[in-house]
């Protein structure tokens, strides 16, 4: 656990993962009474609301003008990593309906991670553009092409 806990560039390479690429673009929430959201806009009983995470992660208001660029740096300060709130990082929802499994994700993640790239370096196809499928769940159209070669033993 501790190992994991120093993988602080993985950590915010998953992050950057997860901000651009979330597994569900889209989420739906319904109030079942009047509330307000956190940027101060009322919402009345029985509204249904739509929002896109994929759109979010790329949002220049809420992640700067570099928000189309995939940075891991983003998510570190002074070599520890930085939490963003859970309203703009919303991957794993968010406020009291944040996932209970999140910490544990990461530390599988990076565990499998760590696992793979100690053995074999990805490099992506030249000239492949990851682009999105149009599904539920966020799939890439044409899938991720990569070529893997074994790394030399250490």
């Amino acid at each position: 656990m501790e190992e994991v806990k120093k993988l602080v560039y993985l950590h915010g390479a998953l992050c950057e993962a997860l901000r651009l690429f979330p597994p569900i673009p889209i989420e739906r929430k319904q109030a079942i009474k009047a509330d307000t959201l956190p940027s101060g806009h009322h919402v009345n009983p029985n509204t249904m609301i739509l929002f896109s995470l994929y759109a979010m992660g790329r949002f220049e208001e809420i992640w700067g003008k570099d928000c189309l660029e995939f940075k891991p740096e983003r998510w570190i300060y002074r070599g520890e990593v930085v939490y963003a709130p859970s309203y703009k990082f919303i991957a794993f929802n968010a406020g009291p309906r944040t996932c209970l499994g999140k910490d544990l994700a990461f530390v599988q993640m990076k565990m499998v991670a760590a696992a793979i790239l100690l053995k074999y370096r990805f490099q992506v196809v030249e000239g492949h553009v990851a682009a999105p499928s149009h599904s539920i769940v966020l799939l890439m159209k044409d899938g991720l092409k990569v070529r893997i070669t074994k790394r030399e033993s250490i």
